[in-house]
C-alpha cells in the first residue's frame, strides 16, 4: 500500500469516527466472541462507561449485568444473527440509573458474506417516558389509570419493584386491577422480554392444579397421554402471576414453597428435578393473615410470597378517578366498535360518582359497555345505565327498578297459634316472635279465625 493509499484509509476511518461520534444514538459493535470493537460518544453518554474501559472486552464483563441482560442472543457458541432485530430493554448505567432503551441489533458480514458480529444502535427513551408521563399528568401508568394520590403511590411502588427480583403479593378487592399491576411490574422489569404467565388458582380444579402448575409425565394419571410442561416451566426466565393464591390447597402450598425456596420441583409422577428461574407475583382478595391464624394457609409460604405487599384501593375510596376511568372505557369501547363517541351527561356522571361500586373498576367498565348498548344518540343519560346502579332512581328516569325479593310469609295453623299463645301467657307480640311472623300477620290470622 502506497503512502497515499494509507493516508486516504486513515482519513476515511477518521471521518467515519467523526460521523459516528456525532450521532444522537449510541453505537456498540462486537464480534462473534462478544468482544467490543467500537463504542461511540453517545454510547458513553447513555451508559456512563468510557470507550477505553469497554473496547476489547467481552460485553458481558464490560457492563454490570451485561449490555443486553437476559435478552442476549450470544449466550451459546456459533450464534448467528441473520436479520435485524428491534426491541425495548432496560439498562443500568454505571452510576446505577435504570433506563429504558430501544435497540436495533444489526448483523455485520465481511466481503465474503460471512457473519462477523453485530452492530447495536440504541436510543435512551427515559426522557421520552418522563415527558410522556408529564403530558398525561400521571393519569396512566402501563395501562393502569388513576390520578388519585393512592394510585400515584402504587405507580411509584411498581417502579421500585421493577428494579428488584423479590416476590410480590398484590392485595385488593375483586375488580381492582391486580393482574394489571402484576403485568406492569413485569413490563417495567428486566424480564419484560420474557414470558408473563398468569394462573387463576381459584378457577382450576384441585385435581388438575398441580399438573397445571408443575406439569406431568406420561402415565402419571388417567388421561396423561404425554409429557406436559407446567406453567412454571413455561414462565422460565420470566414471571408467573398466581391470582387468587389464597385458594391453593395445602399440598400445593407445600410444593409452591419449595419452588420459592430453591427454584426446583418435579413434574407430577416424575422423578427428575427441574430448575427454573421465575419471579413469582401473587394476588388475593382474601385476608391471608387471618387464613394463617386459622391454619388455612401456611405461615412460611405467606412470608415467602409477601416480601413486598401492594395494596390496591377500592374504587369507592378514589372517587375522583371515576370520571377519568368512565371516559377511558367509553372511548375504548367506541373505538373498538367503530362508533362515534357520545358524551357522558352531567346527571350520568353524578350517578357514577355517587355509586358505591362493589365490583370496582371491572363493574364500572361493564356499566359503560351496557350504557353504550342502550344509548343510540350522542349523550349517555342516566336512563341508559344498568338498573342496579340506578337503584331507587330507576323509576325517576323511566326504567323499571330491579325487583325486590319478596319476603315469604309463613303459613299459620290454629293449633300452633294456640300453643304459642299459651306458652307466652296470651302475649300476642311474644307469640308472633315465637312463630316467626309479624304481629300484624298474627292479628289478621286471629281475626279471620274468629270469623270462621
Amino acid at each position: 500500500m502506497s503512502p497515499m493509499d494509507l493516508a486516504q484509509l486513515i482519513s476515511q476511518r477518521q471521518n467515519l469516527q467523526y460521523v459516528l461520534d456525532n450521532l444522537s444514538e449510541g453505537v456498540l459493535a462486537h464480534d462473534t466472541d462478544r468482544l467490543i470493537t467500537f463504542f461511540n460518544r453517545a454510547a458513553e453518554q447513555i451508559t456512563g462507561y468510557d470507550r477505553d474501559d469497554v473496547v476489547g472486552k467481552d460485553c458481558h464483563e464490560a457492563f454490570d449485568g451485561g449490555f443486553c441482560g437476559t435478552l442476549c442472543r450470544f449466550t451459546t457458541d456459533n450464534t448467528v444473527v441473520r436479520e435485524k432485530i428491534e426491541r425495548d430493554q432496560h439498562f443500568v448505567s454505571k452510576s446505577g440509573q435504570r433506563k429504558r432503551i430501544t435497540v436495533s441489533v444489526i448483523p455485520m458480514t465481511d466481503e465474503h458474506g460471512e457473519f462477523v458480529g453485530v452492530l447495536n444502535v440504541f436510543r435512551d427513551m427515559s426522557e421520552v417516558d418522563m415527558l410522556r408521563r408529564r403530558l398525561q399528568s400521571e393519569q396512566c401508568f402501563n395501562g393502569i389509570i388513576g390520578r388519585d394520590h393512592q394510585m400515584q403511590l402504587v405507580f411509584d411502588l411498581i417502579g421500585d419493584l421493577a428494579d428488584s427480583e423479590v416476590p410480590v403479593l398484590i392485595q385488593g378487592e375483586s375488580g381492582t386491577g391486580k393482574e394489571l399491576v402484576a403485568g406492569a411490574i413485569h413490563g417495567e422489569s428486566d424480564r419484560s422480554g420474557r414470558p408473563f404467565i398468569a394462573v387463576n388458582c381459584g378457577a382450576l380444579p384441585e385435581g388438575t392444579l398441580e399438573s397445571e402448575l408443575f406439569g406431568h409425565v406420561k402415565g402419571a394419571f388417567t388421561g396423561a397421554y404425554r409429557d406436559k410442561k407446567g406453567r412454571f416451566e413455561l414462565a422460565d426466565g420470566g414471571t408467573i402471576f398466581l391470582d387468587e393464591v389464597g385458594e391453593l390447597p395445602q399440598p400445593t402450598q407445600v410444593r409452591l414453597l419449595r419452588v420459592l425456596q430453591d427454584g426446583t420441583f418435579e413434574r407430577v409422577g416424575g422423578e427428575h428435578v427441574i430448575r427454573v428461574d421465575v419471579r413469582v407475583i401473587s394476588a388475593t382478595n382474601r385476608d391471608l393473615r387471618k387464613m394463617v391464624a386459622k391454619g388455612e394457609f401456611r405461615e412460611d409460604l405467606f412470608y415467602r410470597l409477601c416480601v413486598v405487599p401492594v395494596t390496591l384501593p377500592p374504587l369507592r375510596d378514589r372517587r375522583n378517578d371515576i370520571p377519568l376511568l368512565a371516559t377511558h372505557f367509553l372511548r375504548a369501547t367506541c373505538e373498538e366498535n367503530g362508533r362515534a363517541i357520545p358524551v357522558l351527561s352531567q346527571g350520568t356522571m353524578g350517578i357514577l360518582i355517587d355509586y358505591s361500586w362493589p365490583g370496582n373498576v371491572r363493574e364500572l367498565q361493564n356499566a359503560i359497555q351496557y350504557a353504550l348498548v342502550k344509548c343510540k344518540g350522542d349523550a349517555v343519560d342516566p336512563r341508559h345505565l344498568p338498573p342496579e346502579i340506578l337503584g331507587p332512581k330507576a323509576e325517576l328516569v323511566g326504567q323499571a327498578a330491579p325487583p325486590r325479593p319478596r319476603r315469604r310469609v309463613r303459613k299459620l295453623n290454629a293449633q300452633e297459634v294456640q300453643e304459642a299463645l299459651s306458652e307466652c301467657g296470651g302475649n300476642k307480640a311474644q307469640a308472633a316472635r315465637r312463630l316467626g311472623v309479624g304481629r300484624a300477620t298474627l292479628y289478621r290470622f286471629l281475626d279471620e279465625l274468629g270469623r270462621t
